[in-house]
């Protein structure tokens, strides 16, 4: 049962590809610089990018399953080559933005080129990634001690990535996962100043919380190196859940029997980032 993992060194990837080999599974990896990839010595590591769609011809052959990181613009030609080798399930690392009907345009393509093969398919859908934490405070916090928000009270639940991929894991070696839709979430939900708190927890420093306004959050973030359309996009999101419960999932929990890992156990995971 050989499977490939697109997107294998990103945040899940890495995650999704180091459960597959504890378990004994056959695992390939697609990356678009071998050299670099740094997996473990079992994986057989392929050249390849998903926006070169034959690319994958090589590491789909004998291929039964795979992982597929979400690149909308070749979605389909990716699935059309994947059915076309043999593969029979297709696990998508999708998005809860499409659950909540604010992402029409860049995952569910994703989820509607694996349905449409008429494989097994089945979508991962996380909220809010913990690891935005990075681009968002790390500066900051490694700096200053000092986390800047425009809006202290909006909530979420961020997911650790390693949840995500336990997830991901589980659809990709069990059965049973066939057309399901598997949205995962932190264990609870918590306001921006929470978070901090959990942060400073788990970094085993004093990390502070200063609220600014809208414009000054939106400079930092340009200043950090943030797109202005990713900027708004944040800053948008933000206000949207001001004082408004985000939705908390018990997925992990259900699949993988112990519970998602919470922000706190997120940053001591993460804590050389913050040095």
């Amino acid at each position: 049962m050989t499977i490939l993992i697109t997107g294998a060194t990103g945040s899940v990837g890495r995650h999704v590809v180091d459960l597959l080999v504890a378990a004994g599974a056959p695992v390939r990896a697609l990356t678009r610089t071998p050299a670099a990839a740094q997996l473990p010595p079992a994986v057989e590591v392929f050249e390849g990018d998903l926006l070169r769609p034959d690319s994958l011809v090589p590491a789909l052959a004998g291929v039964e399953r795979l992982y597929l990181f979400p690149e909308p613009a070749t979605a389909r030609e990716v699935a059309d080559r994947a059915k076309r080798a043999g593969v029979e399930r297709i696990v998508v690392l999708s998005s809860d933005a499409v659950t909540e009907g604010s992402d029409p345009g860049h995952h569910r393509p994703v989820e509607e080129a694996a349905e449409s093969t008429g494989l097994g398919w089945t979508h991962v859908r996380p909220g809010e990634f913990a690891v935005n934490k990075l681009s968002l405070w790390q500066r900051s916090i490694r700096e200053e001690g000092v986390v800047r928000a425009a809006y202290p009270t909006a909530v979420g639940a961020p997911v650790h990535e390693a949840d995500v991929a336990a997830v991901a894991a589980a659809a990709l070696l069990e059965d049973g996962h066939a057309g399901a839709v598997h949205r995962v979430s932190g264990p609870s939900a918590l306001a921006v100043r929470d978070q901090v708190a959990a942060l400073a927890t788990g970094l085993g420093r004093a990390v502070r919380l200063v609220e600014v306004g809208h414009d000054e959050a939106r400079k930092d973030m340009l200043r950090d190196g943030f797109p202005e359309y990713v900027a708004d996009y944040i800053l948008a999101f933000q206000a949207q859940w001001v004082d408004r419960p985000a939705p908390v999932h018990d997925t992990v929990r259900r699949l993988i029997g112990r519970p998602a890992h919470d922000l706190t156990r997120w940053a001591a995971d993460h804590r050389r980032d913050f040095l």
